[in-house]
C-alpha cells in the first residue's frame, strides 16, 4: 500500500526550519511566496501569501507501507526534535482510473527528466466536499487527464501527481512533550485538506500558474489551488551532539512512559 505523509505546517516551518524526518521528501518553502489560485465562476483570481499556517502543508513523502498501522508506527518513531510537529498520513490514489506518476514513470512508462536549471513547484488541489467523499468522476474526465498528465512528463515540464484518498481513513500523529498521540480522520476542516498534487519545473512562478490554471481538472466548478515552490532539503545525517542528547532523552522518557503504562495495567490484571 502506498501512503502520502504530509508535515503539517506551523510557525517553525513557516520561518523555514525543515525538519529532519521527511528526508528524502519535498519540504516547501514558506508561504510568503505562495500563491493561491481561486476559480469562480470560472474566472481566476490570485491571492498571494503569506497564509495561516494551520491551513498549510510543510513538506510530504510518499511511503510504501503494509497497512495504516504499520505507516502510524514508522512515523510515530520518526527523530522528535520538532517538538509540536503533526504529520497527516493519506492513503494515496484518487477515485476512478487516474494514475499517479513519480521518478518510476508514468503508466505508459516515460521517466520524467529534471532539468536543474529548472525549479520545481508544487501545485496542490485543495479539498472540497466531492473530493473528501471520493467522489468519481466520469471516465471520459480521467481519460483526459491521464493524457495531459502523459503529454507534461513527455514535454519535460511534470516531473509527479497523485490524488489522496479522503480522510475517512487517515490519521494524524501528534508530537508533544516526547509523546506521540493519534488522532483518526476523518477531519473537519475541509479547506485545510489536500486533495492532489503535481510537481512541474518551470523557469518561474508565473509560469507555474499558468500551467496550474490551463490544467484540465476534474472539478467542473469552483476550485482552489495552491502553488508553492519546493526547496532542497538540508542535510540531517550530521547530528550535533545536542539533537543526539534531546533524541536519547525523548526516546528514554517515551519508553519509561509505555513501561509505566504497562505495568500499570498488568497491576489492575488488564
Amino acid at each position: 500500500m502506498e501512503f502520502m505523509v504530509l508535515r503539517r505546517a506551523n510557525q517553525s516551518t513557516e520561518r523555514g526550519i525543515q525538519p529532519p524526518a521527511l528526508e528524502p521528501g519535498t519540504f516547501l518553502r514558506p508561504s510568503a511566496q505562495a500563491v493561491r489560485l481561486l476559480r469562480r465562476e470560472g474566472e481566476w483570481s490570485e491571492v498571494r501569501g503569506p497564509f495561516p499556517p494551520k491551513e498549510l502543508v510543510a513538506g510530504f513523502v510518499l511511503l510504501e507501507a503494509e497497512s495504516r498501522e504499520d505507516i502510524i508506527e514508522q512515523v510515530r518513531w520518526w527523530p522528535l526534535f520538532d517538538s509540536g510537529a503533526v504529520y497527516e498520513i493519506r492513503d494515496a490514489g484518487c477515485p476512478g482510473n487516474c494514475v499517479g506518476f513519480d521518478e518510476r514513470g508514468t503508466a505508459a512508462g516515460t521517466i520524467p527528466q529534471r532539468k536543474e536549471e529548472l525549479t520545481r513547484y508544487v501545485v496542490f488541489l485543495r479539498s472540497d466536499a466531492d473530493s473528501e467523499s471520493d467522489a468519481v468522476p466520469p471516465p471520459e474526465v480521467i481519460d483526459v487527464m491521464n493524457q495531459h498528465n502523459e503529454s507534461g512528463v513527455q514535454q519535460g515540464v511534470l516531473l509527479a501527481g497523485e490524488g489522496l484518498k479522503g480522510t475517512t481513513g487517515a490519521a494524524r500523529v501528534h508530537y508533544a512533550n516526547s509523546k506521540t498521540t493519534v488522532v483518526d480522520g476523518p477531519f473537519t476542516e475541509v479547506k485545510e485538506l489536500i486533495a492532489g498534487y503535481w510537481m512541474l519545473q518551470a523557469a518561474s512562478m508565473e509560469q507555474a500558474i499558468a500551467w496550474a490554471k490551463a490544467y484540465p481538472y476534474p472539478q467542473p466548478g469552483d476550485l482552489t489551488l495552491e502553488v508553492r515552490e519546493a526547496c532542497e532539503r538540508v542535510s540531517h545525517t550530521e547530528f550535533t551532539p545536542e539533537m543526539v542528547a534531546a533524541e536519547a532523552r525523548m526516546r528514554a522518557e517515551l519508553l519509561e512512559a509505555g513501561l509505566r503504562n504497562a505495568f500499570s495495567k498488568a497491576a489492575r490484571g488488564g
